[in-house]
């Protein structure tokens, strides 16, 4: 961050994995943060690491915590009625919004491309339950900031990855697959580069925005694999087809759809750049580092 840039007091509506980096990231920086959860452990474990940390169902401290902050990030997975960071801060907004609101998306809102690139002005056609909440999550949120004059920017992410959280935790304590799927490829982003994207934003935001925050690098999911476990010298896991019982439901819709996400509006208007511009170097780095903390959430 410049100098010159502001100090963040970052409120992050969903202080799971990638809302409690950002934050960790605003206190870095110089500055505050707030991250709500649900679970009272969660919340005590993210208060320990500096931040404050709030019961998103408690409408008082959200307000006082939408009152002092300067940027408000939601990255809350929509569920059947919308978004809920939307649904719990509206009420307690007031005129009370900041100058910088980001939305966590994904890009499974642009559904399959059967391997095709996709950029943020493509067609949104989300095959899938989850896809389809996003379009509408992303559509309140627009529609939203139009009514109240506020300053929305959406970001689409791919899966992400980081320490504790990727093919080579798997791959250590056993539970990796060798998932195949003829032809299918995506992207992926280190959770340091989506988090950088999100403050890139923060410095030059534009309402309506939508940014997609990807690696460089897409990739069939087996070859990133196989790549890991040569490389940490472990034996590849054996081979499975995408649509065996042992593979999850959850992992599963990562193989729905088939595309390269280009990155380069970010690129071009935040002046972003990843650190890890494909999942070798995202992998190298964990690999070399020591094992994280695990936290709860």
């Amino acid at each position: 961050m410049p100098d010159s840039a502001p100090v963040p007091s970052l409120l992050v509506f969903g202080g799971g994995y990638l809302g409690r980096a950002a934050a960790l990231e605003a206190i870095r920086r110089g500055g505050r943060a707030t991250a709500t959860s649900r679970d009272p452990e969660r919340r005590r474990a993210l208060a320990a690491e500096g931040m404050t940390a709030i019961d998103p169902a408690d409408a008082q401290s959200l307000k006082g915590a939408l009152e002092a902050a300067t940027a408000v990030l939601a990255t809350a997975a929509p569920d059947s009625h919308g978004c809920p960071g939307l649904r719990a801060l509206a009420p307690v907004a007031s005129q009370a919004w900041p100058d910088w609101i980001g939305y966590v998306s994904s890009t499974s809102v642009y559904g399959d491309r059967a391997g095709g690139w996709v950029f943020e002005d493509g067609p949104l056609n989300a095959a899938s339950l989850e896809g389809a909440r996003r379009v509408r999550a992303e559509r309140d949120w627009l529609d939203g900031a139009q009514g109240m004059g506020l300053t929305v920017q959406i970001f689409r992410l791919p899966g992400f990855y980081g320490p504790g959280r990727s093919v080579v935790d798997r791959l250590r304590d056993g539970t990796a697959k060798l998932v195949k799927k003829p032809g299918q490829v995506f992207n992926r982003i280190h959770v340091d580069d989506v988090v950088s994207g999100l403050f890139a934003s923060m410095d030059r935001p534009r309402p309506g925005a939508a940014y997609n925050l990807t690696d460089d690098a897409p990739s069939p999911a087996d070859v990133v694999t196989a790549w890991a476990a040569d490389r940490m010298g472990l034996p590849r896991p054996p081979e499975v087809d995408w649509t065996d019982d042992s593979v999850s439901e959850a992992m599963r819709r990562f193989y729905l759809d088939s595309k390269r996400v280009s990155n380069a509006l970010a690129k071009a208007e935040l002046g972003w750049r990843p650190v890890y511009p494909s999942w070798r170097e995202g992998l190298a780095a964990l690999m070399d580092a020591p094992p994280p903390l695990r936290l709860v959430g």
